[in-house]
Order: C-alpha cells, then sequence, then structure tokens
C-alpha cells in the first residue's frame, strides 16, 4: 500500500503503478520525499526512474544507525534536469544484507558506491570493481560504522 504522504506525488504514484509492493514507506524531509524502497525492487524502481526523466545520479550515502535493526539505510539522490526535480530513494538493511549495485542504471554510481563499500561495509551486487577507494586494501573495519574504535586502530607509518 502506498503510504498516504507519497500519495501526491506523481513519481511515488506511477512506481506504485508498476511496482505495488516496492515503495515500504515514505517520509517529507526539509529538501523534499524521500521514498523508501524494497531492497528487493530497487534496480527496477531505479531503472523506471531513469526512464521518467531523473537521468542524474548525483550522489549515494550511507547511514549507521547501530544498534538498531534494521542496522544501515543507503540514500540515493536523483536529480531530473527534464522536469528540474529532485527525489531522494532509501533502502534499509541489516548487517548481512546486500544491496543490488545501480552502476547499470547510472554510470555515477560506481564510485559512490565503492565509498558506501569502503566506509560502511554495505556489499553492492554486480557492482564492477567493488574494492576500497579511501583506506589502503589491508585496512581492517569500516570507519563510518558507530561501533568503530572512536580513536581508530592503531597504524604505524614508519614502514613506509
Amino acid at each position: 500500500m502506498l503510504p498516504e504522504i507519497a500519495s501526491e506525488n506523481p513519481t511515488a504514484v506511477a512506481i506504485h503503478n508498476e511496482y505495488p509492493e516496492a515503495i515500504v514507506d515514505a517520509k517529507i524531509a526539509i529538501d523534499g520525499l524521500v521514498l523508501y524502497i524494497n531492497p528487493l525492487q530497487l534496480l527496477p524502481v531505479s531503472r523506471q526512474l531513469r526512464e521518467a526523466g531523473f537521468g542524474r545520479l548525483t550522489a549515494v550515502t550511507g547511514v549507521d544507525f547501530w544498534p538498531q535493526t534494521p542496522r544501515f539505510e543507503v540514500i540515493y539522490f536523483l536529480h531530473s534536469l527534464k522536469h528540474n526535480r529532485r527525489l531522494r530513494m532509501a533502502v534499509r538493511l541489516n548487517e548481512d544484507e546486500i544491496v543490488e549495485s545501480l552502476c547499470a542504471v547510472w554510470r555515477s554510481a560506481n564510485w559512490y558506491e565503492r565509498e558506501v563499500f569502503d566506509l560502511f561495509g554495505i556489499t553492492f551486487r554486480n557492482h564492477p570493481n567493488l574494492e576500497r577507494i579511501m583506506m589502503p586494501a589491508d585496512w581492517e573495519g569500516y570507519p563510518l560504522r558507530k561501533d568503530y574504535p572512536v580513536h581508530g586502530h592503531k597504524y604505524s607509518y614508519q614502514d613506509e
């Protein structure tokens, strides 16, 4: 069922008509509507949004709500130049869940998803090159997780 708060938004209605189980929640944030998408429907919904004119994926980020469950949110910031509109969609994930990569829909997802992987440890299925982008390849842990040590891990630069 489409959340009432999104029932007046034509984009949300179009998604709901095509994929009735895709929108699991919605809220109004300071910058507009946020649609919470079922992780299993993220890829088809993204393709629909791309076809509807949301040609730009301007950012992807993560949020850690530890110790709550689900622990993570992955948030996607979309922009339609054609219609001069912005939209946020988000997926909620447990720690062991994997989300589909959106690189096949928006090429800009590549580095954004790598950054989220590197800093939060969230895995993106079918990503073309999912490896660390900011931290050294042998780094242990994910620095933006709330359970990461406050002072980080001890790391010696003397050997380099």
